[in-house]
Formats: C-alpha cells, structure tokens, sequence
C-alpha cells in the first residue's frame, strides 16, 4: 500500500508541481489509481462536493488493465487504507462507493476512468466478462499491445527481407551467435543444424513452460535423434514461490535431455534480444484466456522467428496458421485445467510433429514463413501503431503522421 501511495499520490503530486497543466492521467493497472482519490480530494479542497470531484477527475484519467490474474489485481482492506492515509482524506463511505470493501484496485481505476482498455481483443472479451459487475465502470475496449521495432528488431533483417538467401543466411548467422553464447554460458554445445524451439518469458504458472516436456516417450526420439533442440530461459517474481518452483521442476526434468536441452538463468533484454533473434519457433503455452496479451513472441517475428502457441492474447490476431506460424489448438478452453492441460499437450505434440518439423526440412517454405511473419509483426504490432491507437482511441488526441 505504501508503494502504491508513493507511486500514485506521490506521482500526481510530482506532475502537478512539474506540468501544472496535466490534461490526462493515464493509469497503468490499480496500482496507480490512488492518484485518483487524491485528484478527487484536491477538487473538494478546491469546494467541490464529492459527487462533483469525482465527475471532474474522471474526466482527466484513462486506465489500463494489463492482466486477468489475481495478483493484478489487487484487493485491500478499506480499513488498512484509511489508517495509512492511502484514501487522501476521503472517508470510508467515499472509497467503499470507488473500490468497494474490501477495496478492489481495477474497480477503482474502471470507476475512475472516462475509459478504459485490454491489451488484446482476446483480454478485452476476458475483461469485460470478469468486471461485468462492476457499476458505473468505464466502457472498456481493447488495444492491443506492441513492441519498439528499433529495440527488438536485428536492424539487418530489412535489407534481406525480399531474399530467401540472405533472409535464410542472416537467421543462421543469429542462430549461430546465440548456440556460442548458450555454449559459453552453461557448456552445452546445441548444433545449429536441428530446429531449435525457444521459450523464454516471466516465469507465471499459467504459462506452462513445461508443457511439452510433459510426454517424454514421444519428446525423447526428437531430442535424442538430433531433430528438435529446446532453449528455455525466463525468471520468476521474488515473491511467487509457486512460480521459483516451477523454474526448478522445468530445470530438473531437463536433465534428461542433457545434450539437447538448456535453461538460461539470469534472463534479461540482452538475453531476451539474442533469443528472439536466434531459436527458429518461439513456443508459447498459456492456459487460455490467462494471457492479457504477451509480447515476446512480436519481437520473435520480427526477426522471422516462427510462433508456434496457443491461441490466446496476442496471437488469436497474429495467427495465419501455416503461413505466419502455427496454432495450437482451436481456442477452445476445456472443463478443468487438468483435461486442457491434456489436449494443448496432444495437440502441440502433433503440430511439431505433424507440421513444425516437415516444414523446417523445407527451406524455401521456411523462408516464406518467415517473410510473412516478420511483414505481420512489422505492419500490424510495432509500438507505434500501439501509441498512436492510445493517443486517437483512449486519450481522445489525434496525432499528426
């Protein structure tokens, strides 16, 4: 809570001082809405009832919802908010009509906002499905996440683009560089002749990254025959003691492929770049819909690399099955984690089987892919698209070109 002060209250209080002439407050998550309670107790202080602040902050404050997981969405004791100070003179009464009681922190930033947004068109469905209950929230829309293409993209891969040759060579020259710092971090030499599958992000329980591991009979002849090599990487929060649990389960069963499996620790946007440019899929496998968006797999294509991932966040829209990537599954979400868990292993079994694999002997076909991937992440997910979409849809200020 006290973080959450500093972050809200304190953040308007800094633009304030620095821009007295804020028009918008965009928050990101609940973690920033007690910005709004302090907007709220300004006007009042100013002479207005409090029905009135709150109609004149809203007016200047957007919000973001960023996931469906519990631990973003936050919930406090309204009484521990009033001792800390967190409500900014506002009595009980006042908060519990924001945030309820106990006070629910996306409530009061949908309750606060003129408007409000997911991350994906997928989180949109999901968001408004699970804040339906929510009265007097903003209307909510979607806006899909992007990432900066001068960050994430090798600044070779334009001038290739148009040649399979080059498009081909310039993928293996970044495979190359990444196998030499695998091999120079952990010793395990990976042979950049076998497809290479990456799966590298947070470590959150939803997302699975043991998924495929789950079916050894049928991993181990591709492992072991030199046709498939896995790179996994990702850190956990220092708080989510199942997730650190999770890293240590993946890293042991590993040790069954020690020739053609690795783990990376120490994941970060060194790393991050070097695997987003080096592998030849990027896996992903959340239990569907927990994915608000992700967003390692668009900096994974816009260096080529080919998604192969459930049908969740993002790339429900990145998806052209066969010709960008690969889906696992229809999009359909079982009765219990247990039987989905199940059916996305069968299935993702079968699509590298059945599809990844005879698609990698294919070169041409490959490089293809890889052009249509790179040309979708290009178009359709850079940031830019992304901020122009906020500054037109959410903050209600077009941009000039």
């Amino acid at each position: 809570i006290a973080q959450e002060m500093l972050l809200g209250i304190g953040g308007v209080r800094a633009l304030r001082l620095l821009y007295p002439s804020v028009r918008i407050h965009h928050f990101n998550e609940g973690h920033a809405v007690f910005g709004g309670l302090e907007l709220i107790a300004t006007r009042m202080e100013d002479g207005a009832t409090f029905e009135e602040a709150w109609r004149d902050a809203r007016e200047t404050i957007v919000f973001t919802t960023h996931t469906p997981v519990p631990a973003g969405n936050e919930v406090h004791s309204l009484a521990d908010l009033l001792r800390l100070g967190a409500g900014s003179e506002l009595v009980a009464g006042e908060l519990r009509r924001i945030g309820g009681d106990p006070f629910n922190m996306t409530a009061a930033g949908l309750r606060l906002a003129r408007r409000a947004n997911a991350v994906a068109q997928l989180h949109g469905e999901t968001a408004r499905r699970m804040w339906a209950e929510v009265e007097d929230a903003a209307p909510l829309m979607a806006i899909t996440n992007g990432v900066h293409v001068g960050t994430w993209q090798d600044p070779r891969v334009p001038a290739v683009l148009a040649d399979d040759t080059a498009l081909l060579a310039l993928h293996q020259t970044m495979k190359v560089d990444l196998l030499t710092e695998i091999e120079r971090r952990t010793g395990v030499r990976l042979d950049p002749s076998v497809l290479t599958v990456g799966f590298a992000r947070r470590a959150a329980t939803y997302k699975r990254p043991d998924l495929v591991l789950r079916d050894p009979e049928r991993l181990t002849p591709w492992l072991e025959g030199r046709r498939l090599q896995l790179v996994f990487g990702g850190k956990a929060h220092p708080a989510d003691s199942a997730g650190k649990a999770m890293v240590a389960h993946l890293v042991k069963s590993l040790a069954q492929w020690p020739k053609a499996t690795v783990f990376l620790e120490n994941y970060d946007m060194g790393l991050a770049r070097l695997l987003t440019r080096g592998v030849d899929v990027w896996l992903n496998t959340p239990r569907r819909p927990m994915e608000a968006s992700g967003t390692s797999g668009m900096k994974a294509a816009l260096n080529g690399l080919l998604n192969c991932s459930i049908l969740d966040g993002w790339w429900p829209e990145g998806c052209e099955n066969g010709v960008t990537g690969w889906a696992i599954g229809d999009g359909g979400e079982a009765a219990t984690p247990e039987a989905q868990d199940a059916r996305d292993l069968a299935t993702l079994l079968a699509v590298l089987e059945g599809e990844v694999l005879p698609a990698y002997a294919e070169p041409a076909r490959w490089a293809r892919m890889m052009r249509a991937a790179i040309q979708m992440a290009t178009a359709r997910f850079s940031a830019e698209r992304m901020v122009r979409e906020y500054f037109a849809r959410l903050y209600d200020i077009p941009l000039a070109r």
